[in-house]
């Protein structure tokens, strides 16, 4: 068991620069044991000691501006000098209260709930295995836009911890604050209810249909690659070409939705992307993954792998293909 995938909360961190100080009074006092006895000397030594001082202050406030990203073009500077060195008396006592507090580092924002999702492995231990069922959780996460970690489960070497977690069972399961959620379809309408508007968006079709759109047909492909009779191989995928092409009749048809809001005419072809229109939703979630291992509807598919919520949750074709090989030998194909 290895995390794989992380959707990592991105911090940004300001960190002041190093402000250091010269031996300006060091230097200062060395050449003023040179110099002339004097009262008069001695007041034109301290005046420039302390006009070091300013000016070596105004330098390292000047410093610190350029490193905090501030830039400016040479005209500028000689401006900001000025104006700087005119109020370098105010200006220094700021800075050198300043230096003597450390600057506070912004914690990580920790609004967001804990999520942690357990997928199937691939052949490997490490990769995402073929299973739709962890996709479809795997995509809705993603397309909700929350914070979560996923972590792969070799199902060969299922660890202690894991099965402590949730005993008895296979992945997916995910755990949310820290209770587990096993069940794929109430986890589905727990994260709908959880993670919901406005920080989170509505991922639910607005057309009944689409939910049930396509919901036969990977029992359909199960039925036929599974079958063990030859003679009912040629029935059998044409109960699944019959599925395919009721779908693509869905897909090809203007939902009430297109037609109520203008978006279609209700004569001709519809151009929506995805099942419920232009953008990805739960019932999307739940046929793609399926769709994937079918490797039916070109069109539908391939406007779904031009989405990273799809494509980075999608197992490997090898990992498709080493999983039908399995069960072609435990049926003994």
């Amino acid at each position: 068991m290895d995390p794989v995938y992380e959707t990592p909360e991105v911090t940004y961190e300001n960190q002041s620069p190093d402000k250091r100080r010269g031996s300006s009074s060091s230097s200062s006092s060395s050449s003023s044991s040179s110099s002339h006895s004097g009262d008069e000397e001695t007041k034109e030594v301290k005046r420039e000691e302390e006009s070091e001082k300013e000016e070596e202050k105004v330098e390292v406030e000047e410093s610190n501006v350029e490193l905090n990203l501030e830039r400016r073009s040479p005209e500028e500077a000689k401006k900001a000098n000025s104006s700087r060195r005119s109020s370098s008396s105010s200006s220094s006592s700021s800075s050198a209260s300043e230096k003597e507090e450390p600057e506070e580092k912004p914690e990580p924002e920790k609004d967001g709930p804990k999520i942690q999702l357990y997928v199937k492995a691939g052949s490997d231990g490490e990769s995402i295995g073929n299973c739709p069922f962890s996709q479809r959780l795997f995509m809705i996460l993603w397309l909700k836009g929350v914070v979560f970690n996923v972590t792969t489960v070799d199902l060969k070497r299922k660890p202690a911890d894991l099965h402590n977690l949730a005993p008895g069972t296979h992945p997916p399961f995910l755990t949310f604050q820290g209770e587990v959620l096993t069940d794929v379809n109430k986890v589905e309408e727990y994260l709908e209810e959880m993670l919901a508007p406005p920080k989170y968006p509505k991922l639910a079709a607005k057309n009944r249909e689409s939910n049930a759109a396509g919901n036969d047909i990977f029992a359909k492909f199960s039925a036929y690659v599974k079958n063990k009779r030859p003679d009912d191989n040629r029935a059998l995928e044409t109960s699944l070409e019959k599925a395919l092409a009721k779908l693509d009749e869905y897909l090809l048809s203007p939902t009430a939705d297109e037609v109520q809001n203008g978006r279609h005419s209700g004569d001709g072809e519809s151009k929506r992307k995805y099942l419920d229109g232009d953008e990805l939703t739960l019932a999307d979630c739940n046929l793609l993954p399926k769709l994937h291992v079918v490797k039916g509807l070109w069109r539908y598919l391939g406007n779904s792998y031009s989405r990273d919520e799809f494509t980075n949750t999608c197992a490997a074709d090898v990992e498709i293909e080493l999983a039908y090989k399995d069960v072609a030998k435990r049926l003994g194909k």
